[in-house]
């Protein structure tokens, strides 16, 4: 017997007793109309990850994809899954905003940072040239070699930042964006501690989302 997928069904289960129950008229509401969601969440495949809950979206209000690394090719290259929901989320469905999410302790950056350590994987080894240029710009300033987890740190943020330049060379993007109907932010999700920070209007720095800013 398969226990993973015993555990899986076990799930369905739950949620068809416990969880629809609860919210059966808003499933009702979410199939009954077109979506329309407000947001692209492009994020990592990372299993520790999920956008709705960290957001606490219900059915209907994002567009999520996911991939190792949260990358996004730009424009030309490697057109595929993540070219398509980006043009469809924009130019389809009118999402008023895209988040590209990073998160901490990702396998992607990791391996990135250890050369050699996708050799046996080379469709891995491939996708992650659209990181690459994160690792320059994410080399130590005129500074003693980083400790692991300071140059993963700088790692993931510079990888996020430069998936928002990816993103930009996108017509449907670069379009919405000069007509004012699309905005973009990079975040990084902190696994253990839930803190999110964000980069947003074209600023390098990354700053926590706090419950100030709401009382603000």
């Amino acid at each position: 017997m398969d226990s993973v997928l015993n555990e899986l069904k076990e799930g369905i289960r739950k949620f068809q007793t416990e969880i629809y129950p609860a919210n059966a008229q808003l499933y009702v509401k979410a199939a009954s109309v077109p979506q329309e969601p407000a947001a692209l969440i492009i994020t990592c495949a990372d299993s520790r990850i999920d956008p709705e809950l960290i957001t606490q979206s219900k059915p209907g209000k994002l567009f999520v994809t996911r991939n190792v690394g949260n990358l996004v090719p730009a424009y030309g290259e490697m057109m595929g899954g993540v070219s398509a929901v980006v043009e469809y989320a924009v130019s389809a469905l009118k999402v008023r905003h895209v988040a590209v999410c990073g998160h901490t302790d990702c396998g992607a950056m990791k391996a990135l940072l250890t050369p050699g350590s996708t050799d046996g994987l080379p469709a891995v080894k491939g996708w992650l040239t659209n990181a690459h240029a994160a690792l320059s710009a994410a080399e130590p300033r005129g500074e003693t070699a980083d400790k692991a987890d300071e140059r993963l740190r700088r790692l993931t943020q510079e990888n996020v930042l430069l998936q928002l330049q990816h993103l930009r060379t996108h017509p449907s993007v670069a379009g919405a964006m000069a007509r004012g109907e699309l905005t973009l932010s990079g975040w990084v999700y902190n696994i253990g501690t839930g803190e999110v920070l964000t980069s947003e209007n074209v600023e390098r720095a990354f700053h926590p989302v706090t419950v100030a800013d709401a009382a603000a």
